[in-house]
């Protein structure tokens, strides 16, 4: 297992071991000590499953109260990972970083608590897979506009395929304050 450091500091993109022969492949998708020895030691406690068309755009989503660490990957097809710094303070509030992830290259992506996240499917579908640290609380869950025009993320669609709930959210600078989590050194 490898890890691959990202613009952002504690977004990390994870290549597994795959063991490959005639019969197909294999993987550890998730080992916790190695994670642990990875710097991920988080205590993950959901796992989520989504399937979408080409062209969806879900995010940019976080919880406050109950923030929440993922680590994601895709078992089918292909998606742009967006991970956001929405942390107040945080010498990277405001910056994104990005990563393609497939069920042909088998990345993962983890983002810490703190950071806005999403993705666009740029396959006819994918299957996205994440495993998230605390639960989700619909009470709890907010968000970034996803096209904020101040941070100039390229999503690679033409034409986004939205929640009504996704087109709804503000931009980052006009979220307050007390809606964004606090950076920790």
């Amino acid at each position: 297992m490898e890890k691959i450091l990202t613009a952002l500091p504690g977004v990390l993109l994870i290549r597994p071991r795959v063991f490959r022969d005639d019969r197909g492949f294999f993987l550890e998708s998730y080992h916790r000590e190695k994670f642990a020895a990875l710097g991920i030691a988080d205590n993950f406690v959901q796992d989520n499953h989504s399937c979408s068309k080409r062209g969806t755009v879900r995010g940019l989503h976080y919880q406050l109260r109950h923030a929440q660490a993922k680590l994601c990957r895709v078992i089918a097809g292909e998606v742009l990972d967006v991970a956001l710094d929405i942390r107040r303070e945080s010498p990277t509030f405001g910056r994104w970083t990005s990563a393609l992830l497939s069920a042909e290259n088998q990345q993962q992506i983890y983002i810490p608590p703190g950071f806005a996240h999403g993705f666009a499917v740029l396959s006819e579908t994918a299957e996205f897979l994440y495993k998230c640290s605390d639960f989700y609380f619909p009470e709890d869950e907010h968000g970034v506009l996803w096209n904020d025009p101040q941070l100039k993320i390229d999503w690679r669609v033409r034409e986004p395929v939205l929640s009504p709930k996704d087109k709804q959210f503000h931009p980052l600078a006009k979220i307050a304050a007390e809606d964004l989590p606090r950076y920790q050194a």
